[in-house]
């Protein structure tokens, strides 16, 4: 049996080995076995960043976590309905769950809980390379668990699924695996990816929520146009609607958004849908259930998209670019400033989200009473003038607007 001690060593914080440590002696004083289990153990075999711990328990996690919490001073959160606690540290979070075992009444249903122990646990994960576990009891410190072979797979860099039917219980695995592949630089095994490609259709039994949520993690990736990419060659885009496409127009414009902002989910997703048509759209919204804030940035960019050619007159004014592009979210701006082919357009996109958008007049309603403008429309029309001029480049100071005010009086 291998043993992962010493590369727990060289690699965990002390600080977090101690506390590993003291959770597996609390555990085997109550008779428990405990586990650290899943990606954590992946990424410590390959060196990898994870600051995400999952423990698992043969026993009451809940209960663990209370003693463990008084044995440690740490604070815990305890989920007694879920059997589930955590435990934070700093910018470390740290799930502490029993062992259970899942069942699944139908493809895409969520799935039956029951307390089980560490090898059920590890037969309800989705990959081989995520269903391995370490000992932390002090008898058995470090001893690996991996009844899928999933540190052969680690050495061959492949991603493989457990068993036959996993991609039909939960679909979602299908949009993992290829997130897993492309970040890791592994390759699908032979027959997962078999199986993938004769089971995509699966994903239509899962919720859009759940779709959305695995789309949303696989935006937040360093690269994800190669998962979309993936995706799109292996006809899994095309599941989620037969218009998405991840093909080298879209990778361009995702190093593009990367070049001028930190990596944003909401614009790559505004990119992915910039080429459906607005019935397209409504159609993904509603597959997604994407509302809110989201679902408007989504629905800008289309009619936004709609108005480019209003932006191709080299001639426009500054103040018209504004009037046309204030409705506008920055996202959306930004997205078609991004997936636009017109210089002209391009640079009145630009023009707006560097400088006009932050353009403000001097002066505001009270200091346009103050020199007698009535309250009322009037007021607002003024107010609307003077932006219009200080955008065109007509006044620049407080004192020219106040000039230019007082000229406007002067005539009424």
């Amino acid at each position: 049996m291998q043993n992962l001690a010493s590369k727990m060593e060289e690699r965990l914080p002390q600080e977090l080995l101690s506390f590993l440590r003291l959770a597996g002696e609390v555990a085997q004083a109550q008779g428990q076995k405990l586990y650290l289990v899943g990606g954590v153990v992946r990424d410590l075999i390959l060196g990898r960043p994870n600051l995400d711990f999952d423990l698992v328990v043969e026993g009451d996690a809940p209960r663990l976590a209370r003693q463990l919490a008084r044995a440690s001073g740490e604070k815990v959160v305890v989920h007694h309905r879920f059997g589930t606690a955590k435990f934070h540290r700093g910018d470390l979070s740290i799930d502490l769950v029993t062992a259970r075992s899942e069942t699944y009444s139908r493809p895409g249903a969520l799935p039956k809980v029951e307390p089980g122990e560490i090898g059920d646990d590890l037969f309800r994960r989705d990959f081989s390379i995520n269903a391995m576990a370490i000992a932390l009891s002090p008898a058995s410190l470090g001893e690996l668990v991996d009844p899928y072979r999933g540190r052969v797979d680690l050495e061959q860099r492949l991603i493989r699924i457990l068993h036959q039917r996993s991609f039909i219980d939960d679909a979602t695995r299908i949009l993992r695996a290829l997130r897993y592949e492309q970040r890791l630089g592994f390759q699908l095994e032979e027959a997962t990816e078999r199986l993938l490609r004769e089971q995509k259709s699966m994903l239509d039994t899962i919720s859009g929520d759940r779709i959305r949520h695995e789309l949303e993690l696989i935006l937040k990736e360093e690269q994800p146009e190669r998962i979309l990419y993936r995706a799109e060659i292996l006809g899994v885009l095309q599941e989620l609607h037969p218009s998405l496409k991840g093909n080298g127009w879209l990778a361009e414009k995702f190093h593009q958004a990367r070049r001028i902002s930190p990596p944003d989910p909401a614009l790559y997703l505004s990119l992915l849908l910039y080429r459906l048509t607005e019935e397209e759209n409504e159609r993904l919204l509603a597959r997604l259930n994407i509302v809110g804030e989201l679902g408007r940035n989504l629905r800008q960019v289309l009619r936004l998209k709609a108005e480019l050619p209003s932006l191709a007159d080299p001639a426009l004014p500054r103040s018209g670019i504004y009037r046309l592009l204030k409705p506008y979210s920055p996202t959306a701006v930004t997205a078609c400033s991004l997936a636009s082919d017109s210089p002209i357009i391009r640079s009145h996109l630009e023009l707006y989200l560097n400088d006009l958008r932050y353009v403000k007049s001097c002066l505001d309603g009270e200091h346009l009473m103050g020199m007698g403008v009535m309250a009322g429309p009037g007021l607002g029309r003024i107010l609307e003038a003077l932006l219009e001029a200080k955008l065109d480049e007509w006044v620049s100071t407080k004192e020219e607007e106040e000039a230019m005010v007082r000229q406007w009086l002067e005539e009424l």
